[in-house]
C-alpha cells in the first residue's frame, strides 16, 4: 500500500468532512484536544493507545493518521514494534494482519521524515 497517497486522500476526505458537517467536526476536536491534553499519560503514550486500537479495528486511515503523529513526536520503530505486539496478543491473528501494515506504514514515512 502507499501510505502517503492513503493519509493525503484520509485527509482531503476529512476536510470534505468538516465542511459539510461542521458542528460535529468541532465536538469531535473538541473531545480529542481534551484527552490528548489532560490526564496523566503523556502525548505519546495515548497515540500508542490509539494506534493499537487502529490496528485492532482494522482501520488503515487510522494507522496513517497515528503512525504520522508517532513519528513526528519522536516514535521509534522498536516502540511502535513493542506495541503491535500487545496488540497482536490481544486481538489475534486478525491484528496480526494489520500490525505487519502498520509497520509498513512506519517504515514508509520514516523514510520519508529521515
Amino acid at each position: 500500500m502507499d501510505w502517503t497517497a492513503k493519509i493525503e486522500g484520509t485527509r482531503d476526505q476529512l476536510r470534505a468532512l468538516y465542511k459539510a458537517a461542521p458542528e460535529a467536526s468541532k465536538g469531535f476536536a473538541t473531545l480529542s484536544k481534551g484527552v490528548k491534553e489532560n490526564g496523566v499519560l503523556d502525548f505519546k503514550t495515548k497515540e500508542f493507545v490509539a494506534l493499537g486500537i487502529a490496528v485492532a479495528t482494522h482501520c488503515d486511515s487510522c494507522i496513517a493518521l497515528h503512525i504520522d503523529t508517532l513519528i513526528r513526536n519522536g516514535a521509534t520503530r522498536e516502540e511502535v514494534a513493542d506495541v503491535l505486539g500487545m496488540t497482536i496478543q490481544m486481538g489475534g491473528g486478525p491484528s496480526m494482519m494489520y500490525a505487519a501494515k502498520a509497520l509498513e506504514c512506519y517504515d514508509q514515512f520514516a523514510a520519508k521524515a529521515g
